[in-house]
């Protein structure tokens, strides 16, 4: 296997999986417990086995309380961002524990008790998370959906939740528009069957809203009221097996999928990743450019820098346009942050506007380590270009809403790997990856399949969905036996590298030939032209699939976009040969995305293919898929 000779990474995920109780139990040392485990893993548990089965602690207490008892009361522990109010606050560890101290006992007066869950439909602002902490403390069972989304969506959550209590804010901000979550909250409420008690609503100043009376509470009220009554709320001891909160995977249709993460296996795992795989050390400055609506910014924003006693940025505003390309920089630069982690599609965005890299030049990055990206497919010519603005390791690593953190990347304190472009590197500890073929039979090196994990997987992934336990075994387990499906579709290398080329579904068939259109994309992305594309396969009468690629162009290219077009066709056949039958590319002046960044592929199959479609929940901005269909007229 490729290696670097002081790398400590192959001796560690070798031990984590000969050892895995011993591993994590070692692991978990990193944690203060009210009770330690009386089993680190028990097979004989839950849907494959659990993980610190027995053990008692308090995942606020990790986050916040063990801090500031240890030294870290004045240390920053969250720096809130905004250029959209043009707000920067910081709150120390100290001062933070103080507002979930306040908040968690406002959540006990209203009722709350462990176990029961809270809904968070909040901005990206410091209240949000000190309303995660506040249940964490409590006992009760967060889950957050991501502010602004459609209120039949959210609806959907209420009735599978049951939520005692949702906390919401009066709007969201966006560049150029104020998002009034009220109304949303106020429709979706009225749809579910399941009403909650009541609600707490943050009114902000750039725009306010009516409270239902009997039912919704102002949060700046009862937070003056409890902290004029000296109101505090102590950690309430939890199982590690406990559920410390439910997220829904984006996109859901239907009853929507909750995943489900405990509390003992998160605390262990993430903590442990935060120096072994981030490379980042207590006091330093983290920064995920995430969403608490997404698993990331749980994982990255909140839990694992506050466990591992970083500093961690908190960012309320875009990669370009607030106020331009160079935000990132200008974040990096001013918090000294020396790590930071975000998706593919925010540096095609602004290597898109910026394509020189000048507003990178125009900040102090000296003390910038690394950044890491995650979320979609980071294709090589991103990752080339990131690296030579940057100067600094580009380290694409790849995980689920299901897994809560990294199931493949490139461990930077146990010593990076060499990086290998279009590979998230190579499995963590804990995760036996394999690619199989659909009778679950092991693939060579090289071959396209499946990309699966050997159980059982490793602390933090997911125990169950929220009370589906079948629909868990279905979704997840049941097609390959003795293995979670991540419905990712790739290869490994000899050298044991993973290569993720897209889902299951992005493997499109031409002719009796599997192709991915991950590969596809990595030539269209190579074209100096191109900021970014997305290829997928459309229907074809003779050869069943063909595929079609749509590309965004770089800012400032004034060539005859059909000179594009045709090139790109013609890069495509070069590389991978007619067999591939490329032979429609089509430019567009922005792709349909998720508001976490992903494109949204299926539907623009779907318009492609002449296919009913429904708009998606999750969408970004709902006029790009418009202009696809008015880009596809003519076309196919």
């Amino acid at each position: 296997m490729t290696t670097n000779a002081s790398s400590r990474y192959h001796d560690v995920h070798a031990q984590s999986l000969s050892d895995p109780e011993g591993f994590w139990g070692e692991a978990a040392k990193a944690i203060d417990w009210i009770v330690p485990a009386k089993k680190v893993f028990d097979p004989s548990v839950g849907l494959y086995g659990r993980w610190f089965v027995g053990g008692v602690l308090n995942t606020c207490y990790n986050a916040l309380d063990r801090h500031v008892a240890g030294g870290r009361a004045d240390q920053v522990a969250l720096i809130h961002d905004s250029p959209l109010t043009g707000e920067v606050r910081k709150f120390t560890y100290a001062q933070l524990l103080h507002e979930v101290q306040v908040l968690g006992a406002i959540l006990q007066d209203l009722g709350v008790g462990k176990g029961d869950r809270v809904i968070l439909y909040m901005p990206m602002v410091p209240e949000a998370v000190v309303a995660m902490l506040a249940c964490a403390r409590i006992g009760a069972v967060h889950s957050v959906v991501f502010g602004g989304f459609a209120a039949k969506e959210l609806a959907t959550r209420i009735d599978d939740a049951r939520p005692k209590l949702i906390l919401s804010a009066s709007c969201g901000i966006e560049p150029g528009r104020i998002v009034q979550y009220k109304p949303l909250l106020d429709e979706a409420i009225a749809l579910a069957n399941a009403k909650p008690d009541g609600c707490i609503v943050l009114q902000r100043p750039q725009h306010g809203c009516d409270l239902v009376a009997g039912r919704d509470h102002d949060w700046a009220e009862l937070r003056s009221k409890a902290i004029a009554a000296k109101k505090s709320a102590d950690c309430v001891p939890v199982l590690a097996t406990d559920p410390l909160y439910i997220l829904y995977t984006s996109g859901t249709t239907g009853k929507p999928k909750g995943v489900v993460r405990d509390n003992g296996g998160h605390a262990v795992a993430l903590a442990w990743s935060m120096w072994n795989l981030y490379g980042v050390k207590p006091g330093e400055v983290w920064w995920c450019g995430s969403d608490i609506g997404w698993v990331v910014g749980h994982s990255y924003i909140v839990y694992a820098p506050l466990f591992h006693g970083a500093t961690s940025v908190m960012y309320e505003g875009k990669p370009v346009g607030t106020p331009d390309a160079g935000a990132f920089w200008r974040v990096i630069s001013e918090h000294k942050a020396v790590a930071f982690f975000t998706a593919p599609t925010a540096f095609r965005a602004i290597r898109k506007d910026d394509p020189d890299g000048s507003f990178i030049r125009k900040y102090d990055l000296s003390q910038f380590r690394t950044l890491f990206l995650a979320g979609e497919r980071a294709d090589p010519p991103t990752v080339d270009w990131a690296e030579k603005q940057l100067k600094v390791p580009v380290i694409d690593h790849w995980w689920q809403t299901e897994t809560g953190w990294c199931i493949a990347g490139n461990p930077v304190g146990l010593g990076q790997l060499p990086v290998k472009h279009g590979s998230p590197t190579v499995p963590m500890p804990g995760y036996k990856v394999e690619v199989v073929d659909e009778a679950a039979r092991p693939l060579p090196a090289g071959a396209m399949g499946s990309i699966v994990i050997k159980l059982p997987m490793p602390p933090a992934c997911l125990p169950t969905l929220w009370e589906q336990d079948e629909h868990c075994k279905e979704a997840y387990f049941n097609e390959f036996p003795g293995y979670y499906k991540t419905s990712d579709a790739g290869y490994l290398d000899d050298d044991g590298y993973v290569y993720v080329m897209g889902r299951t579904d992005d493997i499109i068939n031409v002719a009796g030939h599997r192709l991915s259109t991950g590969g596809m994309e990595e030539i269209l992305a190579s074209h100096p032209d191109v900021a970014e594309c997305a290829v997928l396969g459309i229907k074809d009468t003779i050869k069943g699939e063909v595929p079609c690629g749509f590309l965004v162009l770089k800012a400032g290219v004034e060539r005859p976009v059909a000179d594009i077009e045709k090139e790109v066709v013609a890069l495509v056949r070069e590389k991978l040969g007619p067999v591939a039958a490329f032979k429609l590319a089509i430019a567009v002046g922005r792709l349909p995305k998720t508001r976490s960044g992903k494109i949204l592929r299926g539907t623009i199959k779907k318009i492609a293919d002449g296919d009913s479609w429904t708009m998606p929940a999750t969408i970004e901005d709902p006029k790009s898929l418009d202009e696809i269909g008015a880009a596809l007229k003519g076309r196919v």
